[in-house]
């Protein structure tokens, strides 16, 4: 899979930026502040559609315009798709295919997948846990699509049981609510369904990705401790045994269903005092594992980046055996990073079907990465 051509209208920075690309190493190069982060953002978003800087749509528009349009090339086995994106806050994003209209947005989802590491990763070890479940689902939705809809479901069942709790229970009435009483049930076999076809999945997905992330991590790191990634969930001991383990059974729906609908029984007078869901895949942790202690608090900055870098490679290696090999997308990355761990990220990269890289200067590239450069000036893009 590669990008072939890549056009912005109106995005971030860009009033219009058009980039026709190939496969094997491309690097854009320039000042900070000139736009080159927006590009890769861009093409990120059509993966993802989500931002790896920014939580909501309204930065990406150009300021003092109404909206902005991502349409890329891409090529899959010879086959080749354009997909566009018409991004307007405050209202229905539109996409097409081949210039013909989608029913949503995510419908686009598959077409383009991309492996992203940036320098806000460090926030994957550092940050609080929703950095984490971010990572896990958008790492589920690139290896199957159909999740986001899973996700999108689950927020929304999600949303509408905490409002139902806050109207039943004491926290503002004083009294409790009997009608609303009578649907929690109701509600809680929807969370369940939903929660569990999200759970099961990051589950699979973190026996699957472990082993990638220790080797990633012993690579890039080998003098360190071993690392480790492990799903913490808000069920605590009434998880299945072996669930999300490599070596482990496969979650299984049915089961965390149940499982699922009796926790929530157990938990539904504390869940009416505090008016919020406490138990399900929203209250869950991805743990990060260095030796025997977490990550995060304990770690050095070199150890914490190293982390950071095996979650991006591990995630690569494990849909790049899946499916055919993602887009890479380096953000600036090698001026963070020590030599060895330079040599080890660029070492992956230059094997990649198509990998682009940003850098403030031509010499924090490796040699290895010689490739198509573009020099980024003044709201232009220019061929070295």
């Amino acid at each position: 899979m590669y990008l072939r051509h890549l056009q912005v209208t109106d995005f971030r920075s860009w009033p219009q930026a058009d980039l026709a690309l190939e496969p094997g190493p491309t690097v854009l190069v320039g000042q900070n502040g000139r736009g080159k982060t927006n590009l890769l953002e861009a093409i990120g978003y059509i993966a993802t559609l989500g931002s790896h800087r920014v939580a909501t749509d309204a930065p990406l528009v150009r300021h003092g315009c109404e909206r902005a349009l991502i349409r890329v090339a891409v090529v899959n086995e010879d086959r080749e798709l354009t997909v566009e994106l018409e991004i307007t806050p405050g209202k229905a994003n539109r996409a097409r295919v081949n210039r013909g209209a989608v029913g949503k947005p995510r419908d686009v989802l598959g077409i383009l997948r991309t492996v992203l590491f940036s320098p806000e990763d460090l926030a994957l070890v550092r940050g609080d846990p929703g950095e984490r479940r971010r990572f896990m689902d958008e790492l589920l939705v690139l290896r199957a699509p159909r999740y986001a809809g899973v996700r999108a479901d689950y927020e929304k069942v999600l949303k509408q049981r905490n409002a139902l709790l806050k109207t039943a229970g004491k926290r503002r009435t004083g009294r409790e609510d009997p009608y609303a009483l009578s649907t929690l049930d109701v509600w809680d076999d929807h969370l369940s369904v939903a929660g569990a076809a999200l759970l099961a999945a990051r589950l699979n997905l973190i026996a699957d990705l472990a082993p990638y992330a220790a080797s990633a991590y012993m690579g890039v790191a080998p003098d360190s401790r071993p690392a480790k990634i492990a799903y913490k969930s808000s069920l605590g001991e009434a998880m299945p045994e072996g669930y999300g383990v490599p070596d482990g059974p496969r979650a299984d729906q049915a089961v965390l269903k149940e499982v699922l609908v009796e926790a929530l029984k157990r938990s539904r007078n504390l869940e009416l005092e505090r008016g919020v869901s406490m138990v399900g895949p929203h209250r869950d942790e991805l743990d990060l594992i260095l030796g025997e202690a977490p990550v995060k608090g304990y770690a050095s900055h070199g150890e914490s980046w190293s982390f950071a870098l095996a979650l991006r490679l591990g995630s690569y290696e494990l849909l790049r055996g899946e499916a055919g090999e993602p887009v890479l997308l380096l953000d600036d990355v090698f001026a963070e990073l020590d030599r060895r761990r330079r040599a080890r990220l660029a070492e992956v990269a230059a094997g990649a079907e198509q990998v682009l890289v940003t850098a403030a200067v031509d010499e924090d590239v490796p040699a290895e990465l010689a490739g198509h450069r573009f020099f980024v000036a003044d709201g232009e893009i220019n061929r070295g």
